[in-house]
């Protein structure tokens, strides 16, 4: 039986430090981390207790290949890819760093927490917009909307840049906003000649003990951006996307008998949700990537 702290089956050189919603991270002898994508999915910050076939090597595979087009305009926290059998594929090693704790997010386009503050207050993280704006609405340039990381379970909320500054200082700041919107452009080209658009993404970074700021954990997958089909968009409505939408769908049908509000833990999700929601993820690394997931 596995053991619930290390689920893998590891051998004793690597120290659970951490597990996440969909990452478990292990330190190693040597210092460095071992960073695991689960097949774990969550939803309406709640851990579902169906796990997703092949989710967490998509999402390794995936911020493997955005890390190796990303080279060139940040640091990467990326070691190597030599990592234990237990969790091949799904696994890389790297940089132990300072995280730093704000949620750092660039949008194309007005949708989801961003465009519900902006209904109440014309802007987002502090960021003025033209009035008139809707669901799914591009937006003249990118913007910089960082959050606040939330304690498990809640929200992130969403601030403004003096927040930043405040947190790590406007020199780090200005890098972060800098960084953020660099990754977010070139994301969003690639994506663009791939018949995808890039909506919004969420980035985190750390930095080295010399100050250098690196980007970390996972980079442009369906479980940190918003992915859309370029065919068929249409502002004003919401739009499908490349990630959980069958699951959030299914959750708040009257079929999963949910309420999302309670403290009631969400049921199994069925099989053929679980199916179309594994082939979504698939789907967005096969067209990103111009490969098969093997």
């Amino acid at each position: 039986m596995a053991d619930p702290a290390d689920p893998y089956g590891l051998d004793g050189s690597w120290r659970p430090l951490y597990s996440g919603k969909v990452r478990d991270l292990y330190l190693g002898a040597d210092d460095r981390l071992l960073l695991v994508a689960s097949d774990r999915i969550s939803a309406y910050d709640v851990i579902l207790p169906t796990p997703i076939p092949d989710k967490g090597r998509v999402l390794t595979a995936l911020s493997l290949w955005w890390f190796d087009q990303l080279a060139d305009l940040v640091p990467l926290h990326v070691v190597s890819t030599d990592v234990p059998a237990a969790v091949a594929g799904r696994a890389v090693l790297c940089e132990r760093l300072d995280m730093v704790a704000v949620e750092c997010v660039a949008r194309g386009y007005l949708t989801g927490s961003g465009l519900a503050e902006y209904r109440l207050t014309g802007a987002v993280s502090g960021v003025a917009l033209p009035d008139g704006l809707g669901e799914a609405d591009r937006l003249a340039e990118p913007i910089f909307t960082p959050a606040r990381k939330a304690p498990a379970g809640e929200h992130d909320e969403n601030v403004d840049f003096a927040a930043v500054v405040a947190e790590v200082g406007v020199d780090v700041a200005e890098q972060l906003r800098t960084l953020t919107l660099a990754v977010y452009a070139r994301g969003a080209a690639l994506a663009a000649e791939r018949g995808i658009l890039l909506a919004d993404t969420k980035l985190e970074f750390g930095r080295r003990d010399d100050g250098t700021v690196v980007l970390a954990d996972e980079v442009l997958t369906p479980d940190s951006s918003r992915f859309w089909p370029a065919q068929g968009y249409a502002p004003g409505k919401v739009q499908p996307s490349f990630d959980k939408q069958f699951v959030r769908d299914w959750l708040t049908s009257p079929a999963s008998g949910w309420d999302r509000h309670s403290s009631a833990p969400p049921p199994p999700l069925p099989d053929d949700v679980v199916e179309a929601t594994a082939a979504r993820y698939r789907e967005a690394y096969t067209r990103l990537t111009g490969q098969e997931l093997t």
